[in-house]
């Protein structure tokens, strides 16, 4: 483990919530929010522009962005899943970067975006430009990373081939994604190999979903194979609703910090607020 290299952590409240039955009232979005930032967290995930029919939780992002300091050197990154997304982004100038979903799986990329592989490929180049015309950030999630459950094809070569194709687009901001919770560390260890032989030189994150018991050992194997970029939510809370019934929760960042960060300790506060977001009113 090289500890020069600093470990990037990304704290994703807008996965946390997106799939939540009860709407989230914008001004105790902001409050969350702004706890997290007075906490010292530099990177969130805090909202979508996606259709408010499909992602009914992400209706009220501009909102939202609205009751955020300005990023002054942190991240705020929002997630699009097509070109009018994309153009709701660029009206923020709050918004410092933008994630886009690109799947293994042509399966889900259906059914997560409602467009084909071929189509997610041609936006991925449409969003580079803009962001770069725009001065943010493009950061790509390889969703379905680690397999899928609808029998796609998957193998640790097709995600290599992904991630080189993406570098010579000139995204090197990619994390790879185990959307439904199938990782396993020797997977990890598989997928990012090829990190040594010096074809890719931004190493990917790595943005799992995993029952609690589960992700020390997905993030020791993450930290064996040189990733420095990790991502979780408070809580463990989260899910992608588009990926299969049973969700399964992000890493929980109050448990995975002190195999990150040990230095780094939530208060109480943030704890009560993220529980109290996902208690129905």
């Amino acid at each position: 483990m090289d500890d020069v290299q600093p470990i990037k952590y990304v704290e994703c409240p807008r996965d946390a919530w997106q799939g939540l039955k009860h709407f989230v009232p914008t001004e105790t979005k902001i409050t969350y929010l702004n706890a997290l930032l007075d906490a010292g967290f530099t990177h969130l995930d805090l909202g979508s522009f996606v259709s408010a029919k499909a992602v009914p939780q992400m209706r009220d992002t501009e909102d939202v962005l609205s009751g955020l300091p300005d990023p002054a050197g942190r991240d705020y990154l929002c997630i699009v899943a097509n070109q009018k997304g994309m153009e709701r982004a660029m009206l923020q100038p709050k918004v410092t970067s933008v994630g886009f979903p690109l799947s293994i799986s042509e399966t889900f990329q259906k059914r997560n975006a409602n467009q084909s592989l071929q189509e997610a490929w041609a936006l991925v180049e449409q969003l580079k430009a803009q962001t770069d015309a725009a001065h943010k950030n493009l950061v790509v999630y390889l969703s379905m990373g680690f397999g899928n459950p609808y029998g796609d094809p998957w193998s640790p070569d097709r995600v290599q081939d992904a991630l080189l194709r993406l570098r010579d687009l000139g995204v090197d901001q990619v994390a790879l994604a185990d959307t439904v919770g199938t990782a396993t560390p020797e997977q990890i260890a598989q997928v990012c190999r090829f990190l040594e032989s010096g074809l890719y030189s931004h190493a990917p994150g790595l943005h799992l979903h995993a029952r609690p018991e589960e992700a020390l050992a997905l993030v020791q194997a993450g930290l064996r194979s040189g990733i420095r970029w990790f991502e979780g939510a408070i809580g463990g809370f989260g899910g992608c609703p588009f990926a299969k019934d049973e969700l399964v929760g992000n890493l929980p960042t109050e448990q995975i910090m002190g195999v990150l960060r040990p230095e780094f300790h939530l208060n109480q506060e943030i704890l009560r607020l993220s529980q109290s977001i996902f208690c129905d009113p």
